[in-house]
């Protein structure tokens, strides 16, 4: 660095800081000291500079600022001395007080946990799920969550790793709005091996899970005529959301013990349909054989679309693997997953294979949404899936969540004798039917003023049906499965 004959840093190579905005020609000539410590003073007060942060090196800040490190640690001295930083050592200059000011700072609002009744509406609004997560619970049965805290971080580091030691520098540029091609073909081979899914790695569009699927696909169905999208009746309230803010009807569809009646899809007159064909959310039904036939029937003659969520058709406990629709049907059928339910959803990462039509419709959607999922995530993945480890965390994840399933399907029948449970050989949720004069929403509610969350049926369903309630099992320990479960039979008692 150039200096000036008084060993001061040459002025015209910074004048200002990015710390605070700081000017230092604001400055008064031989107070530069004083100046600055009365900034930081200002800063502390006001709170841009909370308790407990970290101040700039007072020689990176010199240089910044243009002056002699002298004036910044005399400033920094000053503070010290008034007992509002403390220097500590290799961690820094740590912010540990601040002045008192004569106008007391409105402190921002608390967020309140909603109410149980303002949660459990009968017509649940666009934000319900963003509402029920800030519901407070100590046991949560809601439905789609994994074991979180069997998250497989040294896996996942191990892998991580491995693709930063040999990531080139052009990799961390803009990728394919499609995917990483490593993805793409560790993704390939994933659904190759577990879902009987023949796959070219092109034909696969990455995204941010099954929602962002959703989104992609009834954009372009909207932009191509398509008016109404077809659900299962219960289905997911999720998915008919997303599929409601593309302007898209719902018509339900019965579904019965062998799943979507075809008769009634027909007779909607939807061009396409939303299914959950490996295991019906919520009903945990299995699409059959006979039904498999019609369904491919009508979508062969009339040339139907199918969008097939198979969203955790990898948990399966007591049955044979259910095929997927895209395997037999690969040009009407839309195929959706994700690791959201094997790894986390905070990953935000599934695939989607379009029909050959709709393939290249669909990555411009894509790339004009968002240009791509993050790269080294990505990366990650495929390195994570291509290492094996994907396969020995679904191992794992089969025992552990099937004892989870193990304790609800007990605890039910010792506390809530009364109830039909369905759906308990697959996935990561039951759901459970009763007898009652009351709404499922209101035993809902209850239980939420008990400690435990649950999702009510109703939510899931557009015409009128008997109440329930869909519980989720896999990320609650045994002993909280038992006592929530305790806790819903004595909600219901109640309420008898």
């Amino acid at each position: 660095m150039n200096r000036s004959n008084g060993g001061t840093p040459d002025q015209s190579i910074a004048s200002g800081a990015d710390f605070l905005h700081l000017a230092i020609g604001e400055a008064p000539g031989g107070r530069k000291s004083e100046w600055l410590a009365q900034q930081i003073r200002t800063a502390l007060a006001d709170r841009r500079l909370p308790v407990g942060c970290r101040l700039p090196a007072t020689r990176a800040l010199a240089c910044e600022l243009g002056v002699s490190r002298g004036v910044v640690t005399e400033a920094y001295q000053r503070l010290v001395e008034d007992g509002y930083l403390a220097g500590q050592g290799r961690n820094g200059t740590i912010v540990v007080g601040a002045p008192a000011t004569t106008t007391a700072l409105t402190p921002p609002p608390l967020t309140r946990p909603p109410s149980p009744r303002s949660v459990f509406t009968a017509t649940p609004d666009a934000d319900v799920f963003d509402t029920m997560r800030a519901a407070r619970a100590r046991i949560d049965f809601s439905p789609g969550l994994p074991d979180l805290a069997a998250f497989p971080r040294a896996a996942w580091l191990s892998a991580e790793r491995r693709v930063l030691d040999r990531l080139a520098a052009s990799d961390l540029g803009y990728g394919d709005p499609r995917g990483t091609p490593a993805l793409r073909v560790a993704v390939a081979n994933w659904i190759a091996r577990n879902r009987g899914i023949r796959a070219d790695p092109g034909d696969i569009l990455i995204v941010a899970g099954t929602a962002q699927t959703l989104t992609l696909v009834g954009q372009v169905l909207h932009s191509d005529g398509i008016s109404a999208v077809a659900m299962e009746d219960p289905g997911s309230l999720g998915a008919r959301q997303h599929l409601r803010n593309c302007q898209l009807g719902t018509p339900p569809v019965t579904v019965d013990s062998e799943g979507v009646r075809v008769d009634e899809l027909g007779a909607t007159g939807a061009a396409a349909v939303l299914l959950t064909p490996a295991h019906q959310f919520p009903t945990g039904v299995v699409l059959r054989g006979s039904r498999r036939s019609e369904l491919i029937r009508w979508a062969s003659e009339s040339g139907g679309l199918i969008i097939e969520d198979d969203y955790d058709a990898e948990h399966r406990y007591d049955r044979t693997p259910a095929p997927a629709l895209r395997s037999v049907l690969s040009n009407n059928v839309f195929y959706a997953g994700s690791v959201s339910k094997l790894l986390a959803p905070a990953l935000r990462i599934g695939w989607v294979l379009a029909p050959p039509r709709y393939r290249d419709t669909l990555v411009d959607a894509k790339r004009f949404t968002d240009l791509g999922n993050a790269v080294l995530p990505q990366l990650v993945l495929a390195q994570f899936i291509e290492s094996g480890a994907l396969e020995r965390q679904l191992r794992h994840l089969r025992r552990h969540h099937r004892r989870r399933r193990d304790a609800m399907v007990n605890a039910i029948a010792a506390h809530l004798p009364g109830a039909i449970v369905h759906g308990a050989a697959a996935g990561l949720h039951l759901t459970i039917t009763f007898e009652a004069g009351f709404a499922d929403t209101d035993v809902a509610a209850a239980a939420l003023t008990r400690d435990v969350k649950v999702h009510p049926l109703s939510w899931h369903c557009q015409r009128p049906r008997r109440p329930g309630l869909v519980l989720g099992y896999a990320a609650s320990s045994a002993t909280d499965i038992s006592e929530g479960v305790t806790t819903l039979g004595e909600v219901l008692r109640r309420m008898s």
